[in-house]
């Protein structure tokens, strides 16, 4: 039987760079070469787009997947044809934060009409801008914390007046949040007026477009969601801190990030979250993958606080270790998503794009 032809992209023009690395040797590793032939594309921090050869064996050390090449190519070239010729199954787009699960890869995916794994234009787009994520969540109904929001503009014309707003309308502790990266990059806790400034200069690094959110005591509660019109869900899971705040360092460099698989709450309240992981999902079209954050305080009140149309994936992550604890292995998740990202194009094609 013939092998299934898929390309796995990483890397991208993102502070998330390094972590779209590793998570291409986990998922490279985890593949089931018997049933995939598996090639790699490597879009440097400067945005250049490097071919790599096939890949049959195991990624020992993450740095040989940082490519350098002297060959140009066009895109439509590098996506159009695998390294045997044939035409690609699916694209595995291991890409986070801006250019990589905001929508914009998806688009040209779309355009290009090739197969893709994850969630399409619309539903990366929003999940990764958290304000209209909060807008459509609200929409849908589902409880969220107070926040502000603001555009760098805005703060530099009414820098006054959008502190005094904060002041007024959230309590302290609140988070800065840049509106459009993941991983916690940029984020931080303030518990003032000086450390908001601070904070809000920091974020302004990464993003025009910040929130800045009510802080709440409250555990970290995250559901994996998978499938496409008719999604599935895990057992919540819960992120256990050693740390006051559980920011890029830690989950990434310092090591002071648990996981509880299951997390300990009530079946009622994990039910709840469930059900809301789902309409979470709705909310934003997702297909594919999406894992789901929210905050549950000790009275089990539920805050939802987003959703990650590109999780965290490599074997390590909360995303995978959801659904192991399912009954579903790494290498499964793998091939369950390109199953769907299958699926979902042979269903696009179901779409008339023109009168008869």
């Amino acid at each position: 039987m013939a092998k299934e032809n898929i390309c796995i992209i990483y890397g991208g023009k993102s502070a998330e760079h390094d972590i779209s690395i590793l998570t291409a040797q986990s998922v490279i590793n985890a593949m089931d070469k018997e049933k995939y032939a598996v090639d790699t594309i490597y879009i440097t921090n400067e945005g250049e787009w490097i071919k790599g050869p096939a890949i049959s064996d195991r990624i020992e050390d993450a740095e040989t997947l940082r490519l350098t090449s002297d060959e140009s190519a066009s895109l439509t070239e590098m996506l159009g044809k695998s390294t045997s010729g044939s035409t690609y199954d699916a694209l595995f787009p291991l890409l986070h934060g801006p250019n990589g699960e905001d929508g914009t890869i998806q688009g040209l995916f779309e355009v290009l009409d090739l197969p893709y794994v994850g969630n399409g234009v619309l539903a990366a787009s929003s999940s990764m801008d958290k304000l209209v994520m909060k807008q459509l969540f609200a929409n849908r109904g589902l409880p969220q914390l107070p926040y502000v929001s603001f555009l760098r503009s805005e703060f530099e014309k009414y820098r006054a007046n959008i502190l005094e707003l904060v002041d007024n309308k959230l309590d302290y502790p609140v988070f800065v949040k840049p509106a459009n990266l993941g991983s916690s990059v940029g984020i931080s806790k303030c518990s003032n007026r000086e450390e908001l400034i601070a904070g809000i200069e920091e974020a302004l690094q990464f993003d025009r477009k910040l929130v800045v959110e009510q802080g709440v005591v409250a555990r970290e509660i995250e559901v994996a969601v998978l499938g496409n019109d008719l999604p599935e869900t895990t057992l919540p899971g819960e992120v256990v801190k050693d740390v006051a705040f559980y920011d890029y360092k830690a989950k990434y460099k310092d090591g002071k990030v648990q996981l509880a698989i299951p997390a300990d709450i009530s079946e009622e309240t994990a039910e709840t979250l469930r059900n809301m992981a789902v309409e979470a999902f709705k909310a934003t079209d997702c297909s594919g993958l999406v894992r789901a954050d929210f905050f549950v305080t000790e009275d089990e009140t539920i805050y939802i606080n987003e959703t990650n149309a590109m999780p965290g994936f490599t074997k390590f992550s909360m995303y995978p270790l959801l659904w192991e604890n399912m009954g579903v292995s790494y290498s499964e998740l793998i091939t369950r998503l390109i199953t769907l990202a299958k699926e979902r194009y042979a269903d696009k094609k179901k779409i008339k794009y023109k009168m008869d």
